[in-house]
């Protein structure tokens, strides 16, 4: 049986707790792959909000420029309406 990316979401969700999160994190991904989940996460919200190049983004917030252009390219092939759900959820 193949694991299945759905009950990963769900275990994620039914924690309630701030420090259980941390700690399913923390055994699921390495430290590598949480600093690369929480770069890509930035780049969205960078890119989103429109206020620096991909330059910028890069030299600010030490991600590399094969990142920030595929966060661009998948943001680019977005609907309008794809992107403001987006932004609802990833944007304070």
């Amino acid at each position: 049986m193949r694991a299945e990316w759905g009950s990963v979401l769900e275990k994620v969700v039914s924690h309630q707790d701030h420090n259980a999160l941390i700690e399913l994190f923390e055994l699921l991904l390495t430290e590598e792959e949480r600093s690369a989940i929480a770069g890509r996460l930035k780049v969205f919200q960078v890119l989103l909000i429109g206020e620096m190049s991909q330059r910028q983004i890069a030299a600010e917030y030490k991600i590399s420029i094969a990142t920030i252009t595929r966060c661009s390219n998948y943001l680019k092939h977005m609907s309008p309406e794809q992107r403001e759900k987006i932004k609802t959820l990833i944007l304070d």
